[in-house]
């Protein structure tokens, strides 16, 4: 029988733009790795960069674990850029794979944009005492991460062993097992090494709360939940009562803002689809032949082309995504649109305008004045020819004036029902 592994290792996949999401992650992966005794946590990083707090929450979850963390850029074409630069920092291990870069770390806002002076100085002292405190205790070159965040400066894997930001360049997560196995960078506990057959490699499964907020954080999942909450409450509005647009709408429009929130956004575009929404609720109450309705969906369409800045692996949404949606959306809220109007249009079946022509039935009565019993109310009456009439009798109301009514009495064909 084989024997079990000597050395166990936890693998960890991060090829994303660091959210919220990834910092559940790494939290997630931390525990699994100490509550499993394994040995070593690989992480597999691929990231553009992301926010400074969900990066804070990765490097807490690093710096706090009891079991050693490895990071490894890779494979090739990998980047660690902007925030990536700073977990490479953390890690106990740092290793890239040939034809990777790593750096660019100066802080830029949430669309890519540089952030104002004294905001930006703040910033970069911040992350300049953050990240000297991991390379010094790991032994990296502390100038060239300080290079990093003050001059943005970018390198190959090559130069960054060379330049010890780096300890073990390794093409694949083997070839790094191997270097640390063979006592290349050794980690406590294991300063003797172990071979290839004494390691084995297992691979993390993420848990339900990283899977529903890397959900939640797709640029295109907060977008469709941005136009159907738009879309479910604008429904609401126009035919109140249903209760289903309106409750799924406002949960949909929470959960958008959230995401939107921590996305990468142009508010322009945001502020254009919301316009999107006014121009639709001005149609309800102006007649524009239709006017403020295209007005509306351009506004939609617009926004919806601009609210996530295209850029470097920020392709933007996909035009065939906008035009379905917009299309689909403006379909609703026209919908609502024509329902609101045909129930401005159609004639009252209720009130005093609802009563004319309607039929009634005479409670009281002498001579040619009396009471009638109509859509559920008693009103005064009066004939229009002054006859006089006998309680039970059926009369179909000619006008109202005020509260008496004028009317007439009817005779209702066989089967006809007779009014109670």
């Amino acid at each position: 029988m084989p024997s079990e592994p000597k050395f166990r290792v936890l693998t960890l996949e991060m090829e994303a733009a660091i959210s919220p999401a990834e910092a559940e992650l790494m939290a997630q992966a931390t525990a699994a790795a100490a509550e499993d005794d394994y040995d070593l946590l690989l992480v597999r990083l691929d990231t553009p960069g992301g926010t400074v707090e969900a990066t804070r929450g990765i490097l807490k979850a690093i710096l706090n674990s009891t079991v050693p963390v490895a990071v490894w850029v890779g494979p090739a074409g990998a980047r660690a850029a902007s925030a990536g630069v700073f977990i490479v920092a953390a890690g106990h291990i740092a290793a890239m794979a040939p034809q990777t870069t790593i750096g660019a770390a100066t802080p830029v806002g949430m669309g890519g944009e540089d952030v104002p002076e004294t905001m930006a100085r703040k910033a970069i002292n911040d992350i300049k005492s953050m990240v000297r405190g991991m390379a010094q205790a790991h032994g990296r070159n502390v100038d060239w991460y300080m290079r990093a965040v003050e001059e943005s400066d970018s390198i190959t894997a090559q130069e960054a062993l060379q330049l010890k930001v780096i300890d073990i360049l390794a093409s694949t997560p083997e070839q790094l097992m191997e270097a640390i196995g063979s006592g290349q960078k050794t980690l406590p506990g294991w300063e003797s090494g172990f071979s290839a057959e004494e390691y084995a490699i297992e691979e993390f499964a993420p848990g339900w709360r990283y899977r529903l907020l890397a959900w939640l954080l797709n640029p295109q999942v907060a977008y469709f939940l941005l136009l159907g909450g738009m879309a479910g409450l604008f429904f609401e509005f126009v035919s109140p009562g249903t209760f289903f647009p309106g409750v799924v709408g406002g949960i949909c429009l929470l959960l958008a803002l959230y995401a939107l929130s921590i996305l990468s956004t142009n508010v322009a575009g945001i502020l254009l689809l919301l316009l999107g929404l006014v121009f639709f609720f001005l149609e309800l109450a102006f007649i524009s032949h239709g006017l403020l309705s295209v007005a509306g969906i351009l506004a939609l369409f617009i926004g919806s082309a601009i609210l996530f800045p295209a850029g470097p692996g920020e392709p933007g949404l996909p035009f065939a995504t906008i035009v379905v949606t917009v299309g689909g959306v403006a379909t609703i809220l026209g919908f609502g649109v024509y329902l609101a109007a045909k129930a401005q249009i159609a004639k009252p079946a209720s009130g005093r305008e609802g009563l004319q022509g309607s039929l009634a039935t005479v409670r009281h009565w002498r001579g040619n004045r009396g009471q009638v019993f109509a859509h559920g109310e008693l009103w005064s009456a009066r004939t229009a020819d002054g006859s006089d009439l006998n309680v039970g009798d059926t009369v179909r109301i000619l006008r109202v004036d005020g509260l008496m009514l004028t009317v007439e009495r009817v005779e209702l064909s066989a089967g006809e029902d007779r009014l109670a």
